[in-house]
């Protein structure tokens, strides 16, 4: 008798579910699982950007620095500066 109670009650549930996500077109949010919006942050707008050149983007500069940036964020790194170039060799 549990197990027939329990079968009913997933289908009940299933149903329901089914029934919400035809109308919204996505999966109800559970409760307390609200993830607040954030705005997108301009390195990850550019990630994506970059993501959508494909092939290209191995050989554009501003890939090439939004790739370092993200790399030296996940790694921990501060970037380094690069020193300034002298016109003038010392000898």
């Amino acid at each position: 008798m549990a197990r027939l109670i329990a079968i009913l009650f997933l289908a009940i549930v299933m149903t329901v579910t089914l029934i919400r996500m035809d109308h919204t077109g996505e999966l109800p949010v559970l409760p307390g699982r609200e993830i607040p919006s954030e705005p997108e942050e301009p390195l990850r707008k550019e990630q994506r950007r970059c993501q959508r050149m494909g092939e290209a983007a191995a050989s554009d500069a501003d890939c090439l620095a939004i790739w370092a940036e993200t790399r030296d964020r996940f790694l921990g790194r501060t970037p380094t500066p690069t020193a300034p170039a002298t016109t003038s060799e010392r000898q």
